[in-house]
């Protein structure tokens, strides 16, 4: 299976937390998650999450949903 969308989600959502200057612990806490692993890998592309917790992540970083799935810059 192809996970490049996984991958490139996880690096934008890195990019726009970086941007808001979060830590990934800090943004585990903002999004009410015990554990800051979880984000880690996120960004690394390892988890396959749903559409929900998408678009709860695109409200925690001020941007819409769509923005985290566009081709890397």
């Amino acid at each position: 299976m192809d996970d490049e969308l996984q991958k490139r989600l996880g690096r934008r959502i890195r990019e726009y937390r970086k941007h808001l200057g979060y830590s990934q612990a800090e943004f585990a806490e903002h999004l009410g998650l015990q554990d800051h692993r979880y984000i880690g890998s996120i960004e690394r592309g390892e988890r396959n999450f749903t559409l929900q917790t998408l678009e709860a992540y695109a409200k925690r970083l001020g941007v819409d949903p769509l923005d985290l799935l566009a081709h890397d810059e």
